[in-house]
């Protein structure tokens, strides 16, 4: 028996390193050296004077901290007025704002699921929305990839009286579009509710960046649930749930990420609201989120996308880490998603485009991309 009780971390470490599969933190500059395609910024905010004073004087007025749970002394009058305007833009009847995404949708999916509840996710949910699944306590189905006739299956035979369907609007990984209108139309019909992810929705689709729920005319249907994250297009941090106010008021009781975790810092509420006002403001950074993805689609050589998102499949996770380094190597800082965010093979370049991305910055990533991808064609390894 070996002494060491933690060795089993070293051969993890071993195998993790010889599969390209090792992660490393990158501190960065409080100045910009590279060009960023990397971060998820898509509306070019996060340094924006406006939103960066709106965390200020939230700070200034209410402190460093929340102090305590939303239900004890983490609510402020800017958290509540930060949920009614959220509410207020994508369409939904009232919101709840949780200290994260992640912890929106685990809140919102336990709280909604449980014994005796059946949970359909699509198989491209994101991390968040697969481990709320196996927190839920409820009979889980995973239904392939934006098949419609799939969920409608699950549903139709189910033995349970709740279903709670799970899907994103924006896939973050390939950045396509959820079939929700005919999503919607299944859960409708067999009874369920439909829980969409607009992570990487909101700010981008939709009229003035409302979201691809509102884009489709679902924004304020009662059997609909958004969640989001405030860290995307608002630039913030936190995470809100949008919905019927039945289901916020159901939220507060039950959810227990938002009962027993320390409400959102007061900052990030300023700057969320601070966002999301020059968002109502300059509707049109939404579209040109649009047109640079499709511009950096154009220079990758892939297809344009219906997101922020840009994906490059180069294969092998080695491959992939190897290109980024080399982008970032030549003041380029892009993505790379390896397994398990993807699948084995499909290792990539994830590219997010930004709405304040100028005519030059995109010559240079054409230059860049262009030699880090004619690299990896010489080399033979990128998949047919």
């Amino acid at each position: 028996m070996t002494t060491d009780p933690l060795s089993w971390l070293d051969e993890h470490a071993a195998a993790r390193v010889g599969a390209g599969l090792r992660r490393e933190l990158r501190p960065r500059s409080p100045r910009a050296q590279s060009i960023d395609l990397a971060s998820n910024d898509y509306l070019g905010l996060t340094r924006h004077p406006r939103v960066t004073d709106g965390a200020i004087a939230a700070v200034r007025r209410w402190g460093a901290g929340a102090t305590g749970s939303r239900l004890v002394t983490g609510t402020t009058t800017e958290h509540e007025l930060l949920e009614a305007e959220l509410a207020e833009f994508v369409g939904a009847e009232a919101g709840l704002v949780f200290a994260s995404g992640y912890a929106a949708n685990l809140g919102a999916v336990t709280a909604l699921s449980g014994h005796g509840s059946l949970v359909v996710s699509d198989a491209g949910s994101h991390a968040s929305l697969v481990d709320a699944c196996r927190l839920s306590r409820a009979r889980v189905e995973v239904a392939p990839h934006c098949d419609v006739a799939a969920v409608d299956r699950l549903l139709s035979v189910r033995r349970e009286d709740r279903a709670l369907v799970l899907t994103d609007s924006v896939f973050s990984a390939d950045g396509d579009l959820a079939p929700l209108a005919e999503l919607h139309r299944v859960t409708r019909a067999n009874g369920a509710v439909l829980l969409v992810d607009e992570a990487h929705g909101l700010g981008v689709r939709g009229t003035g960046g409302r979201g691809l729920v509102s884009e489709l005319g679902l924004a304020g249907a009662p059997d609909l649930v958004i969640t989001a994250t405030l860290s995307k297009s608002l630039a913030a941090q936190g995470g809100v749930v949008l919905a019927d106010a039945r289901v916020r008021a159901h939220l507060i009781d039950s959810a227990r990420t938002f009962i027993f975790d320390t409400g959102l810092a007061p900052a990030a509420v300023g700057a969320a609201r601070a966002a999301l006002r020059l968002l109502r403001a300059e509707p049109e950074r939404a579209v040109r989120v649009l047109e640079r993805a499709a511009d950096i689609a154009q220079i990758a050589g892939v297809p344009a996308p219906e997101s922020a998102v840009v994906s490059v499949v180069l294969g092998a996770a080695q491959v992939a880490v190897d290109a980024a380094e080399a982008c970032r190597s030549r003041g380029l800082a892009v993505g790379c998603f390896r397994p398990p965010s993807v699948p084995e093979g499909t290792s990539r370049l994830r590219l997010t485009a930004r709405a304040d991305l100028t005519a030059a910055e995109l010559d240079t990533i054409a230059a860049v991309l262009g030699e880090v991808l004619a690299e990896v064609r010489d080399a033979d390894v990128v998949p047919a």
